[in-house]
């Protein structure tokens, strides 16, 4: 007999949250991860209600700064402004984030392991998980995962500025195939830039530029990191017989905005569903049910900005445009193609662009 009855590599965010709803559902669950915690990692650290709100426990312990309105600029020669009806994102930081995480998990009843390099393939449990990110080695021994591309992002930290309190700032096309950011945390602000791989030399120089363009001092940065955004394709394998891949692991990072967390919570979500039902090979159809829609929705999006950058800013700076992009972020759409009225009329013509521009 076993020792566990799922083994989990990885204590992120979708590990810690699969590795809780499957204890917490009486399995016996091994939560190994080769850092000890509290540790750090490269993240923008926002979480949008509709990731929240997949959560059986709130996030306010390690909540920072709540946002509700965003500025959205263009190539440094257009801004505009929005504020939602309610909050949209909560910023967080992933060494207090991830840690609370790993704690909910063992209260729930989960065995931690931390600070052990395991191989996927030993472990005393009969179903495995594989949730230690992009850089992660356990997709490769299950034989999952592949057909991945990957994004880039740098980002660093800078002293805090009252100015940038509650909101968040994205500029649009600050490098080809994406964008850059304000978010404000408890007592600093996180700069980043993230885009196409092959921009990735142009990361310095596009950071320096998003802090001056909004009077941040370029040389007051610290813990300046550089990190990757893995995507999945169609080839991309996310399970097999007694075995799968979540989260970061899985490629599932929003190709349009390079946000992971949302999907890292609902893949444990479907992951940990499939497991209770005994049946694994129900996941990955799942994901795609689930997430496959707002995949799509990402890739044509960041198509559209990259081939047509004004034209889609002017469609996204209509008022029905941000009210179904903050129905989406809050959980009140499962993605954009199910908004309705005038609002469905501005995802159409985002999605017309979209289809322009692969054309």
């Amino acid at each position: 007999m076993s020792t566990f009855d799922v083994a989990i590599v990885g204590a992120g965010p979708a590990g810690s949250t699969a590795a809780y709803r499957l204890a917490r559902a009486g399995k016996r669950v091994l939560l190994v991860d080769r850092a000890t915690f509290p540790r750090d990692k490269p993240c923008g650290g926002g979480v949008t209600l509709r990731a929240a709100r997949l959560l059986p426990f709130s996030l306010e312990p390690v909540t920072e700064d709540v946002v509700a309105r965003v500025e959205v600029g263009l190539e440094y020669r257009r801004r505009f402004h929005r504020t939602a009806t309610a909050p949209l994102v909560y910023m967080t930081q992933r060494k207090r984030l991830d840690h609370f995480l790993l704690q909910q998990a063992a209260a729930a009843g989960a065995h931690i392991e931390e600070g052990q390099t395991v191989d996927a393939r030993e472990l005393d449990a009969p179903i495995v998980i594989g949730a230690d990110g992009c850089n992660g080695s356990t997709a490769k021994q299950l034989g999952l995962g592949g057909g991945i591309v990957h994004g880039v992002a740098l980002e660093a930290n800078y002293p805090h500025e009252a100015r940038f309190a509650g909101a968040m700032v994205l500029q649009m096309a600050a490098i080809p195939g994406g964008y850059g950011w304000i978010f404000p945390k408890g007592d600093h602000v996180n700069v980043g830039v993230g885009g196409d791989e092959e921009h990735g030399p142009q990361l310095r120089q596009a950071l320096r530029r998003m802090c001056e363009a909004y009077g941040v001092d370029p040389d007051a940065a610290a813990e300046t990191r550089g990190y990757r955004l893995p995507m999945r394709t169609s080839r991309t394998l996310l399970a097999r017989e007694n075995a799968a891949v979540i989260g970061d692991a899985a490629g599932l990072v929003d190709p349009f905005s390079g946000d992971g967390m949302y999907e890292a919570f609902l893949s444990a979500q479907l992951v940990a569903d499939a497991i209770l039902a005994g049946d694994l090979s129900a996941y990955a159809p799942a994901v795609d049910r689930r997430i496959g829609p707002l995949t799509r929705a990402g890739w044509g999006a960041k198509a559209a900005f990259t081939r047509f950058p004004r034209t889609t800013y002017a469609i996204a700076r209509i008022p029905f445009t941000f009210r179904a992009v903050e129905k989406v972020l809050r959980g009140e759409l499962t993605h954009p193609g199910a908004a309705r009225g005038l609002e469905k009329g501005a995802v159409r013509l985002i999605d017309a662009v979209a289809k322009a521009a692969a054309s």
